[in-house]
């Protein structure tokens, strides 16, 4: 009986430490500074990385970062787009408040994607410096 107790045990402690690891996978997110702003931006202009807008289309054409596409993380093609993406370049998400960007860094993941990264949320980010473009006026 304390054999069995013991295997029970050791089994119990090995998931809970898979589980653990399985949450540690979890994408990063990137502290976006006026110093690292200026890096990634720089990244991005050089077409060494991708600036992705996850938001809905919508929310993108009334204002959204310079230089970043969107690709609409409630979109049915969302993943079809993620795909069309050059898997060795880092892509910076943002979105509204940071929510949308983490489970796209998440899924991007899911996809093979290792450089995927959360840099929150587009008030945030023009605060740190980049650059906006508004919706243009249209009658």
């Amino acid at each position: 009986m304390k054999k069995l107790n013991i295997i029970i045990l050791l089994l119990l402690a090995v998931t809970g430490i898979q589980a653990q690891t399985y949450v540690q996978k979890k994408s990063a997110k990137i502290i976006v500074t006026p110093e690292v702003s200026k890096k990634l931006l720089a990244e991005v202009e050089q077409g060494k990385a991708y600036l992705v807008d996850v938001r809905t289309p919508d929310e993108y054409n009334k204002e959204h970062l310079k230089y970043a596409a969107n690709i609409n993380i409630k979109g049915a093609d969302f993943a079809d787009q993620v795909k069309k993406l050059d898997k060795t370049k880092h892509i910076y998400l943002y979105c509204h408040s940071g929510n949308r960007s983490g489970r796209a860094a998440d899924s991007l993941a899911t996809l093979g994607y290792s450089l995927g990264y959360n840099i929150g949320a587009i008030d945030s980010l023009t605060k740190a410096g980049f650059p906006v473009q508004q919706a243009q006026f249209k009658p």
